[in-house]
């Protein structure tokens, strides 16, 4: 039987510490968990739990042609995700990860995972929010997506979380505001030159002051 849904606070370190041990507990019961990012806050699951991603885009209203991207705690975890990464990848991971970059990767073949129709392809990034992290440096990685029906403007608290997602997700991890910075830059890492995907928090500017040869979208 699933969890009633509730909202947890993280403010206070005792408080924090049994709400990430309860966000741990449901993810590893392939439920939902919405969780505070560095840009908004992300509705998470099981990367490699078919059943949990299933959740997850069904909360959202999305089918399996829109794939989360994925959420690590680690640079190191890009290996063990993706191969064949380019070095243009790495310096920029290497520059602004954690930060609100996300690169679009091959997977690696192997990974008995299903996060929908990627042809082949996984989106990382490494979010530069305490929370975040310590909630991926329990659970490894999670499919992430911005906490909201598709058509809605994305949560930028637990509590707007909740009123578009209720019983769907689990656990509110409750973290304060989180509509600070745009969403992430994606750049697509899959193709030479590398080439942004979606503008956002990551200036084309900053982009090619580390990889010169970027390519802005168009």
């Amino acid at each position: 039987m699933a969890r009633v849904s509730e909202i947890l606070d993280c403010h206070d370190p005792e408080t924090r510490e049994a709400a990430l041990t309860t966000a741990q507990e449901a993810l590893q019961a392939g439920e939902c968990v919405v969780l505070p990012t560095d840009t908004v806050y992300g509705i998470g699951a099981d990367a490699f739990s078919a059943h949990a991603v299933t959740v997850l885009l069904a909360a959202k209203g999305r089918n399996r042609t829109m794939p989360p991207p994925v959420l690590i705690g680690r640079m190191a975890v890009m290996d063990a995700l993706a191969t064949d990464i380019p070095e243009e990848a790495r310096s920029l991971a290497e520059a602004f990860w954690p930060g609100g970059l996300t690169l679009i990767l091959q997977a690696q073949p192997s990974l008995a995972w299903d996060l929908g129709e990627t042809r082949g392809t996984v989106a990382l990034r490494m979010p530069a929010d305490d929370l975040a992290l310590d909630l991926l440096g329990r659970t490894g990685p999670l499919a992430v997506s911005s906490a909201n029906r598709t058509g809605l403007e994305a949560a930028t608290t637990a509590e707007q979380a909740k009123t578009m997602l209720g019983e769907a997700v689990a656990v509110y991890l409750a973290d304060g505001d989180r509509s600070t910075t745009r969403p992430s830059t994606i750049v697509d890492c899959t193709v030479s030159p590398v080439k942004v995907a979606r503008d956002g928090a990551i200036t084309l500017e900053e982009l090619r002051a580390v990889v010169p040869e970027v390519l802005g979208g168009e």
